[in-house]
């Protein structure tokens, strides 16, 4: 009876910041990185006298953190209440667990809430996983004199132990954090716990990892539901209202992605006053989720590289609240930098946009310029084009990188005037570098900026050109691809298959 669900992790190449607010859009892009969630019965049957219950058990495990969380379930109001040690509870978690079953209460006529709740008194198994892509193991591989390069990360076993970063202390209770590469794990990991709950509940009908995406007008609604309890327990667990780009993305793959008016959820910010969780969900999927998604993938033969350069990462919030003292301060230059920032995102995305479009008009002739450009530096494409058919991909190519520096050099002066490190100096001399390597058509820092991972995206086979350039400069090439895909049914459990690129047995402690 066990579900298994995963969900990838996201890379936002377009709309740092400017996504916060309606309408300004951004392109994100999913990942191989997933993050799965097993959900099956605790209990083999139903305990004796179990019927007149009103609880029952849930049990949260997170192997690679150690982690085992036991709760008592309200079958009527929803309420959790922990077992054993709060240290290990998980918020995402917690409200995705309430949510989704909140959702099976107002979706359910009495019969089917009749088996509901016999499936329920059976207990919940939640069991979750993240790809080892999704954490940093840099400080573990160079504690052990390994090499900083993909194989290393590909030796790594599948599913490895998450070690705390013993640097980065939080402000409330100076606990530790998980050393992680900005994937949004938490966004993966909340959707991939509802949808798995909405499946194994009967809420909706899971598409199959063999099936294609966007897989029709049903499996679109299934994951709309998705979508709105995910978003919803997303946004509570952490505390405010995102732009959400990660958990759409997490639910539905690459986009071109418009966020959601928060007031869609304001019912599930009201639910314990005066409102119950089924009541405030209820509200919620009934809501307009106003939020605008188009299908988006990079162009045939291009590649998505992250490399990592072991700075430490940087805090999201306190940019993101550093740039809103900035516009508030400043609104008039603010402003004019947002609006050519805007101007540029949407450039990219023409230029991207332009160049599937020459692949699926003539991809030899496509494929023909891809392939040349990879062997040679950007400065050196224009000479090489001939042929008229030729010379629409190239500048659609030249003007993509035009763009992208376009956004580098607003995203600088916008750092420059919050006063934060957005593409610190690091980082643009890291960038620059990249660019300037052959068969390289972007580089730049994804999402917020700072010192987490950057990104590339290479033509035909040059990106070997880029891991090797970045070991040479102690940046670690991770083993991240976009994968257009977003959330589906697993067949099986995917400890069993080895499902990540870890092949070999290094054990790294």
């Amino acid at each position: 009876m066990a579900v298994v669900a995963s969900a990838p992790g996201k890379v936002l190449m377009t709309g740092g910041y400017l996504i916060l607010e309606r309408p300004n859009a951004g392109i994100v892009l999913s990942t191989n990185a997933r993050f799965y969630a097993i959900v099956k019965p605790l209990y083999d049957d139903i305990k004796p006298n179990a019927w007149a219950w009103s609880w029952t058990d849930v049990k949260l495990a997170s192997p690679q953190m150690a982690r085992e969380t036991m709760y008592k379930l309200s079958l009527k109001n929803l309420v959790l209440q922990c077992v054993n040690s709060s240290d290990s509870r998980n918020p995402f978690v917690e409200y995705a667990l309430q949510y989704a079953i909140a959702a099976a209460h107002v979706r359910f006529d009495q019969n089917k809430m009749d088996k509901l709740h016999k499936l329920l008194l059976l207990g919940l198994d939640i069991t979750i996983l993240g790809c080892n892509e999704f954490y940093s193991y840099r400080n573990q591989i160079e504690s052990h004199g390994l090499p900083l390069t993909p194989e290393t990360l590909a030796s790594l076993p599948p599913f490895s132990s998450i070690t705390l970063n013993a640097e980065e202390l939080s402000e409330t209770n100076c606990k530790p954090e998980v050393a992680k590469t900005g994937l949004g794990s938490s966004a993966a990991m909340t959707t991939a716990v509802v949808a798995a709950l909405l499946h194994y509940l009967g809420v909706v009908s899971l598409p199959s990892m063999v099936k294609e995406h966007i897989h029709g007008d049903k499996d679109s609604m299934e994951l709309d539901i998705v979508h709105a309890i995910a978003q919803t327990a997303h946004c509570i667990a952490q505390g405010k209202v995102g732009s959400g780009f990660d958990v759409s993305s997490a639910v539905y793959g690459s986009q071109r992605y418009v966020r959601f008016s928060p007031e869609v959820i304001s019912s599930a910010q009201g639910a314990g006053k005066g409102l119950s969780i089924q009541e405030a969900i209820d509200n919620v999927l009934k809501s307009d989720w106003d939020h605008e998604r188009i299908i988006f993938s990079l162009p045939p033969l291009m590649t998505l590289l992250l490399g990592e350069p072991g700075a430490g990462g940087s805090s999201t919030p306190s940019m993101v609240g550093a740039v809103r003292k900035w516009q508030k301060s400043d609104p008039k230059n603010s402003q004019a930098t947002w609006t050519k920032l805007s101007e540029e995102n949407s450039a990219l995305e023409m230029h991207l946009n332009t160049l599937s479009q020459l692949a699926q008009k003539n991809y030899d002739a496509y494929r023909t310029v891809i392939n040349h450009c990879s062997l040679i530096t950007s400065a050196k494409w224009a000479k090489e084009a001939i042929e008229p058919n030729h010379m629409e991909v190239v500048r659609a190519l030249l003007g993509a990188r035009d763009a992208m520096l376009g956004i580098r050099s607003n995203m600088r002066n916008m750092g420059s005037a919050a006063g934060i490190p957005i593409e610190p100096e690091s980082q643009t001399r890291l960038l620059d570098t990249t660019m300037n390597i052959e068969g390289v058509l972007l580089a730049g820092v994804p999402g917020a900026g700072g010192f987490d991972a950057v990104f590339a995206v290479t033509l035909g086979d040059s990106s070997q050109n880029v891991i090797k350039t970045w070991s040479s400069l102690n940046i670690l090439a991770l083993l991240v691809r976009e994968d257009p895909i977003g959330v589906y049914l697993e067949n099986n459990d995917p400890r069993a298959t080895g499902v990540t690129t870890g092949v070999s047995s290094l054990h790294i402690s």
